[in-house]
Formats: structure tokens, C-alpha cells, sequence
């Protein structure tokens, strides 16, 4: 089966006042369908850049990106941006990730005028079908971001992320900004969400509980390389590279999200959200 996303020796540099950056450096991964891969790594690892290579948000300096099989850098602009329809990315910030002059029904709404004929009472009622899955009433349509709670606001990034019913989600730190309580509700609506749809997610966290609750395969990156990869279970519980076996030893030792501690995930018939 042809992986929904592969990476093949990617690298990213960038150059600034004579200093050059290896943000990324030939890195590969594949993610089958249906999979969660999860990548990890302090903070400038390279974790975010090589997502957004991944995705061709930027142009990566080397390497190929295939998407179910075809080289995203050999397409024309206009094949990319309809292959982007088929790519979602939630991100880390989801109040700075929403304008905050449109309201919820416009924001959601956006990447579905661009990629599809939708307009009109049609593209109001998928709209709100929309808010539905992820939780938010109707009521929450006509709001603006700021009118809304941090877990809120996330979940209108999720539903903006699903609207042209994407086969490939990115997820860049979709918890970090959110209080703990509320990641919980928000991993749960993921894993859902990833059931219900059929979604292939590449997790991008710091945090190793959400990783390990969230994915199959995890990949850690320090420096800008891949380091070390493999299944969950075993990468995490007998980790060989002494990078990773450094990371685990500086995670809190009770953590704060583990599978033990978060609820069932949740059914297709979400609670409200209160938060």
C-alpha cells in the first residue's frame, strides 16, 4: 500500500548574516493510512519546519515529499494548492490561528469556498455540520474568537482542518496552549475524529504522554535529524538512543496526560464544549 505521506531526505537551511541553519537535515519517514505519527524533540529540533516542508508551506532546500505516492515539489501551483484540499493542519496557537475580525462561520467556512462550489444556504448548513462533530452548538457560529475559550477556539481550528474532508492532518503542539483538563477532551475529539473519518495524523509534541497516548509510531528529532524512530512501545519504553533516553528521563515523573488518566474516547455524539 502506498504510504499517505513520505518524506525522503528532506533538509531545510536557511541563511541569515553569513550564519547557516541546518533546520532540517535529510530526514525520511512514510505514514501508512490510518496511522498517528508522532514526532518529538526539544524545541528547535526541527520538528515544526520539517511539517511544514511536509506540507510545502515552505519550500524545502533538498529532498522529496510525496503525498500518496505523488512528488508535491514536481506539481504546478495550481495542482498543489487542489492537492491541498486532501492536507489539513491544526495548529499550536488557536487563538493567533483564527482571524480574529471573521466569525467562527466565516473562519470555517473559508477552506471550503476555496476548494469547493459550496456557497449559500449549502455551505452555512456544512458549516454548522462542521461545528457539530468537533462539539460547538450552532450558537457558536455567529461569535467571534475572542468570545470563545482557548479549547474552543481549538476545536474551530479542527473543524477547519476537516471541512474539504482531508486524508492527511497535521497537528503541530494541538494541546500545549491548552489547559490540562481541556487536552484531554481535545486528544479525545482527535482520536475520534481519526476513527470516524478514516484520518492519517502526523502529531507534532514535546509532550511524550500525548505522543504515547496519540500514536502508533513516534520519530525524534533532535538538531534538526531524525534520531531515532519505531513504534510507540517500544521507542519510548526501550529507547536505544541516548538523546531519546535523555528526553525520558526529563519528563515529569507522574506526567500529566496518561492513558490511565484520560477518559474513553470519546463516540461520534460529542458533549457540548463548555470550554
Amino acid at each position: 500500500m502506498t504510504p499517505v505521506l513520505q518524506l525522503q531526505n528532506l533538509s531545510k537551511t536557511f541563511r541569515s548574516h553569513r550564519k547557516v541553519v541546518h533546520a532540517v537535515d535529510t530526514v525520511s519517514l512514510s505514514i501508512e493510512r490510518g496511522q498517528t505519527y508522532g514526532l518529538v524533540g526539544e524545541s528547535g529540533s526541527g520538528k515544526s519546519t520539517l511539517a511544514r516542508c511536509a506540507l510545502q508551506l515552505i519550500e524545502p532546500t533538498s529532498g522529496t515529499s510525496l503525498f500518496e505516492g505523488r512528488e508535491l515539489q514536481a506539481l504546478s501551483r495550481r495542482a498543489l494548492r487542489r492537492e491541498r484540499a486532501n492536507m489539513g493542519m491544526v495548529f499550536q496557537n488557536p487563538a493567533a490561528a483564527l482571524n480574529p475580525r471573521l466569525r467562527i462561520v466565516d473562519l470555517v467556512a473559508e477552506p471550503l469556498s476555496t476548494h469547493t462550489t459550496l456557497h449559500g444556504t449549502a455551505l452555512r448548513a456544512r458549516v454548522l455540520e462542521l461545528l457539530d462533530q468537533v462539539g460547538l452548538a450552532a450558537e457558536h457560529a455567529n461569535r467571534l474568537p475572542h468570545q470563545l475559550s482557548g479549547g474552543q477556539c481549538q476545536r474551530v481550528g479542527i473543524a477547519r482542518a476537516l471541512a474539504t474532508k482531508p486524508r492527511l492532518i497535521v497537528l503541530d503542539e494541538p494541546t500545549s496552549a491548552l489547559d490540562v483538563s481541556v487536552q484531554a477532551q481535545i486528544l479525545n475529539l482527535l482520536r475520534a475524529l481519526r476513527a470516524e473519518h478514516d484520518l492519517t495524523y502526523l502529531l507534532i509534541s514535546h509532550d511524550l504522554d500525548v505522543v504515547r497516548y496519540m500514536s502508533d509510531y513516534v520519530g525524534v528529532m533532535c538538531g534538526g535529524q531524525m534520531v531515532e524512530e519505531g513504534a510507540v512501545s517500544i521507542v519510548l519504553e526501550t529507547p536505544t538512543n541516548s538523546y531519546t533516553q535523555t528526553l525520558l528521563a526529563a519528563a515529569p515523573g507522574s506526567g500529566t496526560l496518561r492513558p490511565t488518566t484520560i477518559a474513553t474516547p470519546l463516540s461520534t455524539q460529542l458533549p457540548r464544549s463548555t470550554s
